[in-house]
């Protein structure tokens, strides 16, 4: 039996897991087609004061919504209309998302309009040439937005301040002048909705159709000096092999990347299992942008748990046991299933919801779940090295072949290098 002795909040791990994760609220309301099918969804940043939009909250917003660690999906398949400011066009977080899924809601520029109209140009144009779709509200159909108006995909139309004559002459001359869908928004009637779709208006969005759900978006925080260290090697232009070992070492920043990287928003078309892949894929520009997002939303001051830890001596541990007597591509397996197998207590959500926000292979699942196969096994015998259950400790050890004596080499190797991310930096 393993004499490895844990520390009291690594054997209780659920007793260090308050604080893993922050919530902010986001809205998001429906907006349908003329049979009443969902389209798009657009999202609000409830946990800010409308006085509090700004370049900052909407990269929150977006990035928050790719990452939410919640049993419901926010982004799913459909469009996702994000409020911007002219500010936060430029930011690097667009990088992170699919164009094809994601609609900018522009706004006007008020009185500034005629002067910032061609200012603005350039970076409307780009962003649309990259592939996102844009929206402005009615007043895009005034004479001063002219340059602007054939970039438009959609013109949302806000009943609550046009009047039945106004909305008229607009969509006429929308219908005329551009090739941009209309959404009628603010729909609270029937009648509203009846004249609207009455004038050849096909997509709606108000209270007559659906009030705005709230979901607590949850973000699983890594510690801020793991994201601090991603950052520093992704600026150096580090190895594959370095960025992957801080990767392994916090839980929370695998969690994260593993969950961006096969969310629907950020659009591969095939599903990544190993962070090896994560990181060869997402590529080092968009993997220093993904880290300074990170750690903007993160808690000031935060530091791994004790069950973070937990998870990366587990996985770790379990990655030089399946070295013995596994191919090296499932030991990377073995990790996986470690470094996820506390996720139940980091998300406060049941181990099957918490599975299924990540797509994960089979037999991963399946260890995680049920405690079945080799990985199964391993994860058993793992759990058994950190309560110290004898039994199970024997009975795991002599199903998969392995000693006492490899299995407290490889346990002494997995502390101290998980150990090993606190000296460093």
């Amino acid at each position: 039996m393993s004499t490895i002795q844990p520390s009291a909040e690594a054997a209780n791990p659920s007793s260090a897991a308050s604080g893993s994760t922050t919530g902010s609220m986001i809205a998001r309301q429906a907006i349908v087609n003329d049979q009443q099918a969902v389209i798009g969804y657009e999202l609000f940043n409830r946990s800010r004061a409308a006085v509090d939009h700004t370049a900052a909250s909407d990269v929150i917003l977006v990035f928050t919504a790719l990452s939410h660690a919640g049993t419901e999906d926010l982004v799913g398949k459909k469009l996702i209309f994000v409020n911007c400011t002219h500010e936060s066009l430029a930011g690097g977080h667009l990088e992170l998302v699919d164009p094809e899924k994601v609609v900018l809601e522009i706004p006007p520029l008020g009185h500034a309009a005629a002067e910032e109209v061609s200012t603005r140009l350039p970076i409307l144009t780009e962003l649309r040439d990259r592939g996102f779709h844009l929206a402005f509200n009615h007043t895009v159909l005034q004479s001063a937005y002219a340059p602007w108006l054939p970039l438009a995909d959609y013109i949302k139309l806000d009943l609550s301040v046009l009047a039945h004559d106004q909305l008229a002459v607009l969509i006429n001359y929308a219908g005329r002048q551009s090739r941009a869908e209309l959404i009628a928004e603010k729909v609270e009637t029937a009648q509203q909705y009846e004249m609207a779709a009455s004038k050849g208006v096909q997509l709606f969005q108000g209270f007559w159709f659906s009030r705005p759900s709230l979901v607590e978006a949850k973000l699983l925080n890594p510690g801020q000096h793991s994201i601090i260290q991603l950052i520093n090697l992704v600026r150096n232009q580090a190895s594959t092999d370095e960025i992957e070992e801080v990767l392994k070492k916090d839980a929370g920043l695998a969690f994260n990347l593993m969950r961006l990287i096969n969310s629907t928003g950020f659009g591969l078309a095939r599903e990544i299992t190993s962070f090896r892949q994560a990181v060869m894929l997402m590529g080092l520009k968009k993997l220093f942008r993904w880290a300074a997002l990170l750690l903007t939303a993160s808690r000031s001051g935060g530091i791994p748990s004790a069950v973070g830890h937990t998870a990366v001596v587990r996985g770790r541990l379990m990655e030089l046991l399946a070295l013995e007597i596994l191919p090296a591509e499932e030991a990377d397996q073995a990790f996986v299933v470690g470094i996820f197998s506390l996720l139940d207590v980091m998300l406060s959500m049941p181990l099957a919801s918490a599975v299924g926000l990540l797509h994960v292979p089979q037999p991963v699942a399946e260890a995680l779940l049920e405690r079945t196969g080799t990985l199964g096994q391993l994860l058993i015998l793992a759990e058994a090295c950190e309560s110290h259950d004898d039994a199970a400790f024997d009975q795991a050890a002599q199903q998969l072949g392995l000693t006492s004596q490899q299995i407290n080499w490889a346990h002494l190797q997995a502390l101290a290098w998980a150990d090993h991310l606190g000296d460093e930096g």
